[in-house]
């Protein structure tokens, strides 16, 4: 049986139980460091963070499948949320909390996708279509310190108006790489509608040993849309100093769920983290080619699994964040896995 037909339900209904048991275990009795954490994120903060993020397969050695990602976003301070924009969460409940901090985030992004070959100039059967999706996102969060909700909206498009030729090429030239000689039989342009939910529980214990902690975030969210349709479910670990930092780090969705928001309480702070994450997916338009036309496209696998690792570093307002991924094949006749890796770099300013 393929691994991802046993991975995702196994994952789905061990980090459910997760979810359910860390939310209970918050209501009921919070480990006195959460305590001092809610309080702090329930507080005023005029900071707002600035984060830019760069996922890419040759920081695992290969230059294919989902080639490239890169996204610049700013998340704001919970006094820079306008009140006209406080005043739409009673009509978000229960997609946001409402109570804790709020909100507000702004994103720019580009995903490139190619086939294994990439020399070749005429279509490739079997093989995923070269795809570009480009996008900007806006998002409202809700924070309690233990409990985190994300409800975004992305708007864009792919197709040749989404540039990922022109940015792919320009970036072969630039490190002195070959040339993607298939763009001409990328999808076709289309705009794109996302709309995404997210909720990520975390509990954790301190340890006195130089401020160690260990934490668990599980997470479950969806995403709905001509680009990306999908449902999915997950966990993360972390171990090192000053975990109520953050809730791990941050991803390009699709992708295991990170947070762009983070609230060092020392000078420096650490920590080295392992997830995993499930995703049944209904629709996935850089695989299932165009809505309304005809284009390129494969027979996409409806389980995808994804695992990560990697580590985390925070020194007074900047955080440096590495993580590598290796995902599930993502449609039939797929060669091997997908691997890459994600730097990301926050300033709280």
């Amino acid at each position: 049986m393929r691994f991802s037909l046993i991975f995702v339900p196994a994952l789905a209904l061990v980090t459910g139980a997760l979810a359910a048991s860390a939310s209970l275990a918050q209501e009921a009795k919070p480990a006195p460091d959460l305590k001092a954490v809610e309080q702090r994120a329930n507080a005023e903060d005029d900071r707002g963070t600035l984060t830019v993020l760069y996922e890419n397969d040759k920081l695992a050695g290969t230059d294919r499948q989902y080639t490239n990602g890169f996204q610049l976003s700013y998340l704001s301070s919970t006094a820079g949320v306008p009140e006209w924009l406080r005043g739409w969460r009673p009509y978000m409940v229960p997609a946001l909390d409402d109570d804790g901090a709020i909100r507000y985030g702004l994103s720019v992004g580009q995903n490139l996708y190619t086939p294994d070959d990439t020399s070749r100039r005429t279509p490739i059967s079997g093989d995923r279509p070269y795809a570009a999706w480009t996008y900007v996102s806006f998002s409202l969060l809700t924070d309690t310190g233990s409990r985190l909700d994300t409800l975004a909206l992305d708007l864009g498009v792919v197709g040749p108006a989404a540039m990922g030729e022109q940015v792919q090429n320009s970036i072969h030239r630039l490190i002195g790489v070959d040339n993607a000689d298939g763009w001409d039989n990328q999808i076709r342009n289309e705009p794109g509608v996302n709309l995404v939910w997210e909720r990520k529980w975390r509990m954790g214990q301190q340890f006195g040993l130089g401020g160690l902690g260990v934490d668990m975030t599980p997470h479950v969210g969806a995403s709905l849309g001509n680009v990306f349709t999908y449902a999915g479910t997950g966990v993360a670990f972390r171990l090192g100093r000053d975990l109520p930092s953050d809730y791990g780090p941050p991803r390009i969705r699709p992708s295991l769920a990170g947070s762009n928001f983070y609230q060092p309480t020392t000078g420096w702070g650490w920590y080295l983290f392992a997830g995993v994450e499930g995703r049944a997916v209904a629709r996935d338009i850089t695989l299932d080619g165009n809505t309304f036309r005809k284009s390129p496209s494969v027979e996409k696998e409806p389980l995808v699994g994804d695992a990560q690792f990697g580590f985390a570093v925070t020194y007074e307002a900047v955080r440096l964040t590495f993580s590598y991924d290796m995902r599930t094949r993502e449609y039939e006749g797929q060669g091997e896995n997908v691997s890459f890796g994600a730097i990301g770099i926050s300033t709280r300013f």
